[in-house]
């Protein structure tokens, strides 16, 4: 079918029978399983490696699975709570207001007794700030209500996955017996993807992520929240977590984000190298759909909020008309949600909202999948900036293969090695042109030559470099000026302070440290060389006036 028809610029360049065979595809992967569906949702995310309309039909399937019975529900709700349905909740809502692969989402509101008062405290704290303050106004510290969203596991889930990675499995021992096919160790990858799904479906893990981004962004002066966890309550089938009233990323890229376009840009790319930089904790799934944004205003977001603080912790010392006061912001919310099918009374809006002083704020949600690189792909990642830094892309491409997982599979190395000095080399040219450099074509052009020369790469650094080509790309969506280079400055000084004692560096392996300081002093030379071409405001939002060094 990927041959029938001729190709058709109304297609994207495909030709007819290769967009049937996406849209069947697609229908086949819906059917299959929870676990083709992730499957499908990876591929959505591989836009280097499949078709723009292939990507497009796949990402159709995020987050609308076939949704359980509300009988499973309340019998996973009560067994946890030990107490009847209707002694749980104020208000419950009957219809999912999600359904994916794994598990469905509803939104409901907690009986007061059931929040432990811990849970109630202020989300951010006044500490010293990563990010230069001209970036954004600060935001106002939240604290979550009563309203939560409780995730529940499908039934006899965990039997369909295990059913579905048995297939994977054995097909892709068959595949292996292929020639030429042993360097991708497909089994091994099916291992790796399994313990991925088996990670899902204990929900207590996704809780603890959620509480550790919370803490590692607590004192950051950047508009980035996690919903909170209700870890008392959550258990491997439930999760309990603050409920946010945002919209989706996807239908900003959609509807245009109007005054709100280089924000959002700018701080969803700076929390996303705060998280691989400063902390190595990354979200791993962040597509569009898991990428959420509210709108604040000065302390509006603690007006509703007040009230959930009495002590002693009782119900009926909250008066009933004050439990759910909804804020200005989540008015603000839900006045543009009602415009989503209308693009020009959308950005009219926003154009609104920012003349009364709403400022965006981005929530990242469904953090069950992380990336944390141990040691040694750390260090390759940062060799792969440092090869940028230092123009030695033949020496980066080296050591790439050498620390590869089948050196001995690769497929000539000199070559590979010269790809790699080759595109280092494509880069020096456009060194000192801000905004020229976008990282998503050298690491993508360094995956198409991965790929060539069967040079096998771990899961986890690979899954770093797809979040940078991600993360990027819809960035320059909203701001096609973004440049990820100028973004980390702030975040490796604020590296390189805490690299400052002697205390920090003893506990950084010492390969890491010359790494980040020589791709630091080139940034910062790079852009002392580049002042001349900048404006007054980008120096000041860039902090290049009077860098922290």
């Amino acid at each position: 079918m990927l041959l029938i028809g001729q190709p058709e610029t109304k297609l994207g360049g495909d030709r007819w029978g290769a967009v049937w065979w996406y849209g069947f595809l697609t229908r086949q992967m819906q059917l299959a399983g929870p676990t083709f569906i992730k499957l499908a949702q990876w591929a959505a995310s591989r836009a280097d490696l499949f078709p723009a309309l292939l990507c497009e039909r796949m990402g159709a399937l995020h987050s609308r699975g076939k949704a359980h019975s509300l009988s499973h529900t309340k019998k996973v709700i009560q067994d946890v709570f030990q107490r009847p349905f209707e002694d749980v909740f104020e208000e419950f809502g009957e219809t999912p207001i999600g359904t994916g692969a794994i598990a469905q989402v509803y939104r409901a509101t907690l009986k007061q007794d059931l929040l432990p008062p811990s849970y109630l405290m202020s989300k951010r704290s006044k500490r010293k700030a990563v990010l230069s303050p001209s970036l954004i106004k600060e935001p106002p510290p939240s604290v979550p209500t009563a309203s939560v969203a409780i995730k529940i596991l499908h039934p006899h889930v965990s039997k369909m996955i295990n059913r579905d990675l048995s297939i994977m499995s054995f097909f892709a021992n068959v595949i292996t017996l292929f020639p030429g096919m042993q360097w991708i160790s497909l089994p091994e990858e099916v291992k790796v993807f399994g313990e991925m799904m088996h990670e899902q479906l204990d929900l207590r893990i996704e809780a603890d992520n959620l509480a550790k981004f919370e803490n590692n962004f607590a004192g950051r002066k950047l508009p980035v929240s996690f919903p909170r966890p209700l870890r008392v309550w959550s258990t491997p089938n439930m999760l309990v977590e603050e409920y946010e009233n945002a919209l989706p990323l996807e239908l900003f890229l959609r509807n245009g984000g109007g005054p709100y376009n280089d924000t959002l840009a700018e701080v969803g790319l700076d929390a996303f190298l705060n998280m691989l930089l400063l902390d190595n904790f990354v979200h791993s799934d962040l597509h569009p759909g898991n990428i959420m944004i509210k709108f604040m205003k000065g302390d509006s977001q603690l007006q509703s909020s007040q009230s959930w603080l009495p002590f002693p912790f009782r119900a009926e010392d909250v008066p009933t008309s004050r439990r759910e006061v909804p804020s200005s912001g989540d008015i603000a919310v839900d006045e543009v949600r009602a415009l989503a099918h209308d693009p020009e009374a959308w950005r009219a809006k926003l154009n609104q909202l920012n003349a009364q002083g709403y400022q965006p704020e981005i929530v990242f949600v469904d953090a069950g999948l992380v990336t944390t690189l141990n040691t040694l792909n750390r260090k390759n990642f940062l060799d792969l900036f440092r090869a940028v830094a230092e123009f030695d892309g033949y020496r980066a491409g080296v050591l790439m293969v050498e620390r590869c997982r089948t050196p001995e599979l690769a497929v000539d190395v000199e070559t590979f090695a010269l790809r790699m000095q080759h595109i280092v080399l494509n880069v020096k040219r456009k060194t000192f042109s801000l905004g020229q450099i976008k990282i998503s074509d050298i690491l993508r052009d360094v995956l198409r030559a991965v790929r060539r020369h069967h040079v096998k790469m771990e899961g986890d650094f690979v899954n770093t470099v797809i979040s940078i080509l991600l993360l990027e790309g819809i960035g320059r969506q909203l701001d096609p000026g973004l440049d990820l280079f100028k973004s980390a400055l702030p975040i490796l000084r604020q590296l390189g302070r805490q690299m400052s004692t002697q205390e920090s560096i003893k506990q950084l392996p010492a390969g890491e440290v010359g790494t980040f300081l020589k791709f630091w002093v080139y940034m910062e030379a790079r852009e002392l060389a580049s002042a001349a071409f900048v404006n007054a405001d980008d120096l000041v939002k860039y902090d290049w006036l009077t860098p922290s060094i």
